[in-house]
């Protein structure tokens, strides 16, 4: 079976705009700016785009699934059906233990495998260290980190301003 190069991403604060209170509704659900050109860019370079999300709010019964999957479908139609898959993770450490939720590895072990990733070739974009640790984990080597300076002992293996800065860091790496 041949092996895909993947960027697995996180959504809230990567994709869209991340709310303290969550972004579950339409209304507050505004993808980035450059974000349908960034996930364009990758899709012709040849990437499976895979979003790995946690999604707290639904345990805590603040929104839904269904939210989740019509925020997904928004997203979906503002960049042109570039993703190839979401995987989310509905628990919250404070009701549940799950390997599912980021820093758990279950998401990223699941993508993994369902699109046989060439670990060489796939790519962690986070805005969180939490969302790179698990990455980290898995042996996924390289990481970028979105919107947020880097610190000292982070994950990280990059840093970009945004998701475009971090796309052309992925499609300069894949052309060597």
């Amino acid at each position: 079976m041949e092996k895909n190069k993947c960027v697995f991403l996180d959504r809230d604060g990567v994709l869209n705009k991340d709310y303290v209170d969550y972004a579950y509704t339409l209304e507050k659900f505004e993808v980035l700016p450059g974000v349908p050109e960034a996930l364009n860019k990758l899709k012709e370079a040849g990437f499976k785009l895979v979003i790995l999300t946690n999604q707290s709010g639904i345990i805590k019964g603040i929104y839904k699934k269904e939210d989740v999957y019509i925020c997904h479908n928004a997203l979906q139609e503002a960049c042109g059906h570039a993703i190839d898959d979401m995987f989310y993770a509905p628990q919250h450490e404070k009701w549940s233990n799950s390997l599912s939720r980021k820093p758990g590895t279950l998401m990223f072990e699941r993508a993994i495998y369902k699109y046989n990733a060439d670990m060489e070739n796939t790519w962690m974009i986070g805005d969180k260290e939490r969302d790179l640790i698990p990455a980290e984990k898995v042996g996924i080597q390289h990481r970028i980190q979105v919107d947020n300076p880097l610190i000292e002992g982070s994950v990280a293996t990059h840093y970009a301003k945004n998701l475009l800065e971090a796309v052309d860091k992925i499609i300069l790496a894949d052309q060597k």
